[in-house]
């Protein structure tokens, strides 16, 4: 019961985003399109939060790390909480995708 309540308020330990990245994770933005054209993560693939029930098959691997990003972190926590309730089993909220960007460095 607490490692479930430790899983969804997103306490444990940190995921090591750059080894993540270098094991072949997909850094999955869920911004919408017109925030991910601003800037966004090279490499990422942009499936806004609300389109990414019907989009789970571009992602193909459930077993291939995700790093979710957005833009603060809330729209990647749920995104993180759509993956996992659909199978893909190791995913991580990267949380803002400049913070991200910058701990890829």
């Amino acid at each position: 019961m607490l490692s479930i309540i430790k899983q969804i308020l997103g306490i444990g330990p940190k995921a090591d985003f750059s080894e993540l990245v270098k094991e072949g994770a997909i850094i999955l933005d869920v911004r919408t399109k017109g925030e991910y054209g601003s800037g966004h993560i090279r490499g990422s693939v942009n499936i806004p939060v609300e389109q990414l029930h019907k989009n789970l098959h571009k992602l193909k691997d459930k077993k291939r790390p995700v790093i979710t990003c957005c833009e603060s972190g809330m729209r990647s926590s749920s995104a993180k909480r759509i993956l996992t309730s659909n199978g893909f089993i190791n995913v991580h909220n990267g949380g803002s995708w400049y913070s991200l960007n910058n701990k890829l460095r």
